[in-house]
């Protein structure tokens, strides 16, 4: 299981994890929710208390990750596939161009 600190500008907003079993879950953090309930990532993922679940990433996450030949640098700097969509995110979005980024949450287990 990976997961991801999501903020907007220097403000948790949430997390991403991407279970083993391939699905994809989103929440907002209860702080951000109380205090941002207007602050929303994108139209899509409206501020709300319930995770959102998908099989495959969120396209807003998708569209963070390079595309074309800064996608096959990245992908040959980090030793990744192209379709590992979120080893890439977790590699290559930490210090995107916009308001959001992307802080990987080390696994323990892993050394």
């Amino acid at each position: 299981m990976r997961k991801a600190l999501i903020y907007y500008k220097d403000i948790l907003a949430g997390h991403l994890t991407e279970k083993d079993d391939g699905d994809y879950i989103f929440q907002y953090t209860p702080e951000y929710v109380s205090a941002y309930k207007d602050q929303f990532l994108t139209f899509t993922m409206p501020v709300t208390e319930k995770p959102y679940i998908n099989n495959h990433l969120f396209a807003f996450f998708e569209g963070l990750i390079p595309e074309g030949w800064l996608l096959d640098i990245a992908s040959k700097n980090w030793k990744l596939q192209p379709n590992d969509r979120m080893g890439l995110l977790l590699a290559c979005c930490q210090n995107c161009i916009g308001a959001v980024s992307v802080q990987p949450i080390p696994d323990p287990d892993e050394k």
